[in-house]
Order: C-alpha cells, then structure tokens, then sequence
C-alpha cells in the first residue's frame, strides 16, 4: 500500500482511540437482569437490537439513543405494564454509561505522537455530537488533532463531503478505524486508504464482510500500535 501522497490521517474514535462497546454490552447485561421477569435475554436483546434499528433514523448513534430504545424495548417486553421505577433503573443504566471515564487503547498516545510530526491528524467519528465531545474531553487526546468531524453517518456521501471540506483528494487521505461497514469500505470505495484495527467487541449493526475487490484497497493490523510502521513504511518520501 503506497501511501506517499498523504497529508491527513482520520482515525475512529470509539474503539479505535478509547473503548466503547463493551460498555454497551455490560449495560445490556444489567438491563436484560431488570426485565428478567417479563422476557428471557435472548427476547429482550432480540426486541431491543429491533428497536434500535427502527429508531437510527430518528435518535442516530450514541447512549442517549441507546437509552430510549432501552425504555421502549422495556415497555414492548413488558406488555406496558414495566413499573415507573424500572424505568427510573434504564435511565440510571444511561446515565452512569455517559458519565464512565475514558478508557484509552493501550499505546494510542504513543501512536498519535509519532504521526503528529508528519502528517494533520483528525478526528473522523458518528454519534451524538455533546457525548462524543464530552469523550474526546476526556480523553484529553485533543490537542493532536487538528479538526474534529462528528458526522451523522459514515458512509460514502459523508466521507466526500469531509474531504471536501478539508480541500484534499481521495489518494490524499488515509482513515484509521475498527468498522469494515464505517470506517474502511467507505473510504477506500471513493479512492482513500485505510488501516484496519479489529476491536475484540463488534455492535451486530456493524458487522460486514470485505468484498473480494476491497481486501487489496486497505491494511489490516492487529492493533493500533502498528500503524506507525504501516504508514512510515509505505511513505517512500520518509
């Protein structure tokens, strides 16, 4: 992967910077418990996933989102007869998810300071835009970053629109992320590059398979301290 011609590098921020998900999990776990008395988990996690998808186009990303699709998935499980304490219980669930201290990768300080000295680094992430900021807050990350982008989605229209705005090309940019479905196919299917990080924890909703034709257009490493290498390595100009 030649990467000579880039100036930006995009990096994810939940899962790629700090942990994220499993948070989501233990919350789900925690509130499967409270509604044991009116659905079985598997139910409950069935119902709630549904509720979420039904809800993305209206609430977006985020824990706030997540919490009303907790307190809608209590009273569908519960034929509405869910107790107003309980639902007190989901809020509280919410609340103290938001309210978590960043947990950062191991090693993304160090990787964000090597890259700092060549390249603009930014911010590129979806979510409720109060919650992300108050996680890049803190993480007390921001001063590496030049431009923090909060976007609604991340599929391709929003990536053309970032780099618009960032007056760069495609070849010009490279997207760090632990999403196939949001951080890597969309950016290489408009010509960027991208590196792959997994995260040990997936949301079902971003689970996707690369084509074929996409596998040659990114790099995947096994964790974010690789990607220094991987960048300085493909740049013949350092």
């Amino acid at each position: 992967m030649k990467l000579n011609t880039i100036k930006i590098i995009g990096f994810d921020a939940d899962d790629t910077l700090w942990v994220n998900e499993p948070y989501y999990r233990e919350s789900e776990e925690k509130f499967c418990k409270l509604l044991s008395g009116y659905s079985d988990q598997a139910n409950t996690m069935k119902v709630l996933f549904n509720t979420e998808m039904d809800n993305l186009a209206l609430y977006g990303y985020g824990t706030k989102s997540f919490m009303l699709s907790m307190v809608e998935t209590a009273i569908k499980v519960s034929g509405r007869k869910v107790k107003p304490t309980e639902i007190q219980d989901i809020i509280k669930l919410g609340k103290t998810q938001i309210e978590r201290s960043n947990e950062l990768i191991p090693g993304v300080e160090e990787v964000l300071q090597k890259l700092s000295t060549s390249y603009r680094l930014i911010v590129a992430t979806k979510g409720d835009l109060l919650d992300q900021e108050r996680k890049l807050e803190k993480s007390e990350l921001s001063g590496y970053f030049h431009h923090i982008e909060i976007m609604p989605e991340k599929k391709e229209n929003n990536y053309r629109k970032l780099l618009s705005h960032l007056d760069i090309q495609p070849h010009e940019f490279l997207m760090v992320g632990n999403s196939l479905k949001s951080d890597i196919l969309p950016v290489v299917r408009i010509g960027g590059y991208a590196i792959y990080v997994p995260f040990h924890t997936t949301w079902e909703y971003e689970k996707t398979f690369a084509n074929p034709e996409d596998i040659d257009l990114f790099q995947e490493v096994h964790s974010i301290k690789d990607v220094p290498s991987v960048v300085f390595k493909g740049n013949n100009n350092i």
